[in-house]
């Protein structure tokens, strides 16, 4: 027994230290993750403190607006008129009122006197005062600011001041984990400190077309908005901006507009008074599972090109309808959302590499982006005529739906543009493909099939079904114009006895 023993004893005494390692170990780990990197904040929050301001806003307001009294409207010349004019002169006589709009925060980006914040923080301010973290109050301008991301860039003259500026980080390297510090002016108390974590990425809240939001349980509430969100390095990785809350405090939902999508706009507002975002000319739609399957695509990705802008850059250079746009200046085009605000990230001018999905293959083209156009007019057709033919209505069962030409005693009808082109849709049958996909009567089909083959006769549209019929194509992409718009539509392919 003494001579066997002896291994298994080691042997015990190997495995359990091999153990004790593992728990220690997974102790440190747990330790890691369950408390921040530091002891303590205190060292980062001194040192940035003071680049953090606070804005009050102010409205000057009519006296009569104030009172409520307005003069009431008479004939000119009347007698009244003098009468009423003196009562409302001698009441509102001295009398000009201000009141507070808003509270809310920024940060200095340059020693300068440049301060970003929100833009909703300033929207509608007569006069704007940012507060420093001595108290030192003073005068701010507005040097531009761009509603589409709620971002605004103010100016303010520091004299002998001397600010205290910081930088923007890299928000593309941030992880959900990675522990952040807010610091803002809640409830107009001051500069204070809060810590968390962010808990997402590339939140879309509907606030604008370019969500992108970093969200964070670092506590965020009124008066918060334009402040900083910092990483543990000190750079500004976030602009809080939004909370979700049903009581209106913090719930440990905050929602931060990204560094990457907010470094661009505030340099275009320095540069140029206003954001010049890149762009297009194109209507998009998502690419959904059916329209996938209908044009060969191994999944659902991508952004679909459902019109383009007449003398856009798509159309220059040669993007067409039914495109998937996959691949845009070398960024993956996960979903649809996700094409407009790459295309508003690139610089105006700049040529681009894009890649679209076009009759089951990919293709590579060149385009350089315009400067998006903020009152961008609506798409126009180019004229066609219309013969005055009687209405012929053709069924194409397998989709239930009936199609015609376009007549002028349709365009009439259904109170169409004169300048319509394409098959009109003038019966859907009820519970039917088309019916379930909410096509409507006076709907017209612009384009049909695999290949999206222009629409021009109800005979071709149909002999296009029916050869996806005998193909055993379970569905059918199909362009549909209603209301002024255009948007593709996966139909079923229903068999017909």
């Amino acid at each position: 027994m003494g001579s066997s023993g002896f291994p298994m004893i080691v042997l015990g005494r190997i495995l359990f230290g091999v153990l004790a390692l593992q728990i220690v170990s997974l102790a440190h780990n747990f330790s890691v993750y369950a408390h921040p990197p530091t002891q303590s904040i205190a060292d980062l929050a001194s040192r940035l403190l003071p680049s953090v301001v606070n804005i009050s806003t102010t409205q000057v307001q009519k006296a009569d607006e104030r009172s409520g009294l307005k003069m009431p409207r008479v004939p000119e010349g009347s007698p009244f008129q003098e009468f009423f004019k003196e009562f409302f002169d001698r009441q509102n006589k001295g009398k000009r009122s201000r009141r507070a709009m808003s509270l809310g925060s920024g940060f200095i980006i340059d020693a300068r006197g440049y301060v970003v914040t929100n833009n909703h923080v300033i929207s509608e301010a007569d006069e704007i005062t940012v507060t420093l973290h001595d108290d030192t109050k003073l005068e701010a301008t507005i040097v531009g600011r761009d509603v589409k991301t709620d971002l605004a860039l103010l100016k303010v003259e520091p004299k002998t001041k001397k600010l205290f500026a910081i930088q923007f980080g890299d928000s593309g390297k941030t992880r959900v984990g990675d522990w952040v510090v807010a610091i803002g002016n809640p409830f107009g108390l001051g500069g204070t400190v809060t810590a968390g974590i962010v808990s997402a990425r590339q939140r879309d809240i509907r606030a604008g077309p370019y969500d992108d939001f970093i969200q964070t349980d670092a506590s965020i509430n009124r008066g918060n908005s334009g402040g900083p969100m910092f990483n543990m390095n000190g750079r500004v990785i976030g602009i809080n901006t939004a909370i979700l809350s049903p009581s209106g405090g913090s719930v440990g939902i905050g929602f931060a507009i990204p560094a990457n999508l907010a470094r661009p706009i505030i340099e275009q507002l320095q540069k140029y008074g206003k954001a010049r975002r890149g762009w297009l000319g194109v209507r998009i739609q998502t690419v959904t599972n059916e329209i996938a399957q209908s044009l060969g695509l191994n999944k659902a990705e991508g952004a679909l090109v459902a019109s383009l802008t007449k003398g856009g850059p798509a159309e220059k250079y040669k993007i067409k309808v039914g495109d998937v746009i996959i691949r845009f200046d070398g960024k993956t085009v996960g979903s649809m959302r996700r094409l407009p605000r790459i295309v508003a990230e690139t610089s105006v001018g700049k040529a681009v590499k894009v890649d679209v999905w076009r009759q089951r293959i990919k293709i590579t083209l060149d385009v350089k982006l315009g400067e998006f156009p903020e009152n961008q007019g609506k798409l126009v057709n180019q004229p066609t005529t219309h013969a005055k033919t009687p209405v012929v209505h053709t069924s194409v069962s397998a989709l239930g739906l009936s199609l015609s030409a376009i007549t002028p005693e349709l365009i009439d009808k259904f109170k169409l543009k004169k300048t319509s082109e394409g098959v009109l849709i003038t019966k859907v049958v009820p519970g039917g493909p088309a019916a379930r996909k909410g096509i409507v009567l006076g709907s017209i089909v612009r384009k049909v099939g695999p290949d999206q083959v222009v629409a021009v006769s109800p005979r071709q549209v149909k002999n296009i079904v029916e050869v996806a019929v005998k193909d055993r194509a379970k569905t059918i992409l199909v362009l549909i114009e209603a209301g002024g718009t255009q948007r593709f539509v996966a139909l079923n392919i229903e068999k017909v006895d």
